[in-house]
């Protein structure tokens, strides 16, 4: 029988889902389909403003792949709009304007399609991968995704590959290599699998976590680092020093889902370790958010919040409940860092237009007045579904 603790733990994050979730469905996805979405030249605007009109700023591959996946999955929120007509048309947009004739994404380009810049970044291509997962999963009968999902697998792997393991950012090479578009590659490769991919998605997937636990992750203080020479040493100076505690949410929350796959006790005791960072130093308790950055002795570097390490601290929380739920005082602890997690998250949603959100919340807590940037999305959508199929997997309502 669940304590009484268990239970309040259970239903005030059961509760925060109910409330992100109405906001999803009834503001967030018809905003960002009916102003949002370019119905002159195609794809998704970049931003918008507070107003809720569009800005004409330069158009990243990352956000458009993010567009596509975060309507693709729409119906699984419940939102009942046009959910097929909206992801096939961010993700007409990005194959006809980022696709180069090697087969790989460029990472920008204008409003009306053109070339801003060619330059194949990994991330970028991370995020390619994903969506086409996405759009593989909304559209089972068509397979052209997932043929040219394995042909940029491979390419990548022809082009970029690390004689030590994972890839480098471009070719000539530059430094420093990057732990983060990585940890979207292990996503992207779990898509994959999920979708019922070829046996070279687990494959690739396996490389990226023993990177991360051999290179990535400080063996010591048990955190993942950000930025590494081109041996995969952590980067001179502070910038091999930086601790994310978003990135450790998120990687915990990989690593969880990767140990429930394999089995792999490694994985599950490095996720243990970086949500007891994240959720530690890395969250400031007087405004109830994750910040940006922290220092390797685990003292603030960054202490601006970003939405994004909000979202990630609701993903790694209702995985390691849900993996938790035979020892309820464990689990118990992560449903409550949950429902913190989703209260600190919807505290961005207080803006003008509803279906906005702030980005980014000062120290002093004040938000930083900006346009909403599109990129959100796609971390609000995953944290909203992650927390709901927790909760489902244990059969609360």
């Amino acid at each position: 029988m669940s304590s009484p603790a268990f239970s309040s733990a259970l239903a005030d994050a059961a509760a925060v889902r109910g409330q992100l979730n109405t906001w999803l469905v009834e503001h967030a996805y018809p905003l960002w389909w009916e102003a949002g979405a370019d119905r002159l030249h195609g794809g998704f605007h970049e931003k918008l403003g507070l107003d809720g009109k569009p800005t004409n700023d330069p158009r990243r591959a990352r956000v458009q792949a993010r567009q596509v996946y975060a309507y693709s999955v729409a119906a699984k929120s419940g939102w009942n709009g046009p959910v097929r007509e909206a992801a096939e048309h961010g993700l007409t947009f990005f194959l006809n304007h980022y696709r180069r004739p090697d087969g790989l994404f460029r990472t920008k380009v204008a409003p009306d399609g053109g070339c801003l810049d060619d330059t194949v970044v990994l991330y970028d291509q991370a995020f390619a991968l994903f969506a086409l997962a996405a759009a593989q999963g909304a559209a089972p009968e068509n397979r052209v995704p997932e043929e040219m999902a394995v042909a940029v697998r491979q390419r990548l792997l022809d082009t970029l590959h690390h004689a030590q393991g994972g890839f480098e950012e471009s070719h000539p090479r530059t430094l420093p290599l990057l732990s983060n578009p990585h940890m979207h590659m292990l996503e992207a490769c779990l898509a994959w699998m999920e979708q019922g991919g070829d046996g070279g998605w687990r494959e690739l997937a396996e490389e990226i976590v023993n990177l991360a636990l051999t290179r990535f992750i400080d063996g010591q203080m048990g955190g993942l680092k950000e930025y590494f020479d081109g041996d995969w040493r952590p980067q001179a100076g502070t910038p091999g020093r930086i601790v994310e505690p978003g990135h450790q949410f998120e990687w915990a929350w990989l690593m969880l889902r990767w140990s429930a796959l394999t089995g792999s006790q490694a994985a599950a005791d490095a996720a243990w370790r970086m949500i007891a960072i994240g959720e530690g130093p890395g969250v400031d308790r007087r405004r109830g958010v994750a910040m940006n950055a922290l220092l390797d002795d685990m003292t603030p570097h960054d202490p601006v919040a970003r939405l994004w390490p909000q979202t990630e601290r609701i993903k790694a929380a209702a995985l390691a409940a849900l993996a938790t739920r035979d020892d309820a005082d464990r689990s118990e602890g992560y449903w409550a860092m949950a429902a913190a997690g989703g209260r600190g998250l919807m505290t961005y949603f207080d803006t003008p237009v509803q279906g906005l959100w702030r980005d980014r919340l000062n120290p002093d807590g004040s938000f930083v007045e900006e346009a909403a940037p599109a990129s959100s999305f796609y971390h609000i959508v995953c944290a909203i579904q992650e927390l709901d199929r927790a909760l489902a997997t244990i059969g609360h309502p």
